[in-house]
């Protein structure tokens, strides 16, 4: 691996050692699916376990640092400078179905700008992570957002809204714009793998709206550090409305642009 920073190195072994816990988890579910009640309450526990594992770990280490965790919500810290922001487990409906697709997400946040960013993939051991200035890396190999230009061949990630949110009717209308533009869309359940997958040229881009913080601050961090870019869908600030769209320069504008045609 890549040298790492003090706190990077940390967020990195915290990631790990709450993976070792999901994943055990993970080998239960589907031991579950044949209960009455479902794998509901488990999965809620598990997601629990992993982010108290990830807050023990990075309180730690650092223990003036606050948190903004998807579980604890915000916790106030000495250190007014940096705060920690956690979701110990990104696709939990996959999780839930048994399906490998799922992460630990941190990122740091120093001085109210991203700084660091870490994701892991835990069924498959991809580890990326990230440092504002010293690019983005999946393991020990240099990531960059794909090269393309042309939208007609690009291969577009997105999340669809959950039953009961609202904004399904403008998803809608924006997913057929972008399916008739590009080579293909795909909805794969977690926006911080899908913000790796644009780091490493997997996806040209992605966008989705009304996502947390804890969604999609490491995987901002990771993506501009591979040469791309992460901005808020309609010009604001995604850490606060949490619609974000990413990918290389030319990708964003023109799927901004068919996106600002819904």
């Amino acid at each position: 691996m890549p040298h790492a920073s003090p706190v990077l190195s940390i967020m990195i072994n915290a990631a790990r050692k709450a993976g070792r816990a999901l994943a055990r988890d993970f080998g239960e579910v589907e031991n579950l699916q044949v209960s009455k009640k479902g794998p509901s309450d488990f999965v809620t526990a598990a997601d629990l376990r992993a982010e108290k594992i990830l807050f023990e770990e990075l309180s730690k280490a650092r223990p003036g640092y606050g948190f903004l965790m998807e579980e604890r919500g915000a916790v106030e810290g000495s250190d007014k400078t940096h705060r920690f922001i956690v979701d110990p487990l990104d696709g939990t409906t996959n999780f839930m179905h048994g399906l490998p697709h799922f992460a630990i997400s941190i990122a740091l946040e120093r001085e109210g700008e991203l700084a660091a960013g870490v994701i892991y993939d835990v069924a498959k051991d991809e580890l990326f992570h990230a440092e504002r200035g010293a690019g983005a890396f999946l393991k020990d190999r240099r990531l960059r957002v794909a090269a393309r230009t042309d939208l007609g061949g690009a291969l577009i990630a997105t999340g669809m809204p959950f039953r009961g949110k609202s904004g399904q009717e403008r998803f809608l209308k924006e997913l057929e714009r972008v399916m008739a533009a590009t080579a293909g869309v795909r909805r794969f359940g977690s926006a911080a793998l899908d913000l790796a997958y644009v780091a490493a040229g997997r996806f040209d881009a992605f966008w989705e709206r009304d996502l947390a913080a804890w969604d999609i601050a490491a995987g901002a961090v990771i993506v501009r550090e591979a040469g791309g870019f992460a901005r808020e869908v309609d010009g604001g600030d995604f850490m606060k409305t949490g619609s974000i769209i990413a990918g290389n320069e030319r990708m964003i504008a023109l799927l901004g642009k068919t996106l600002a045609t819904v």
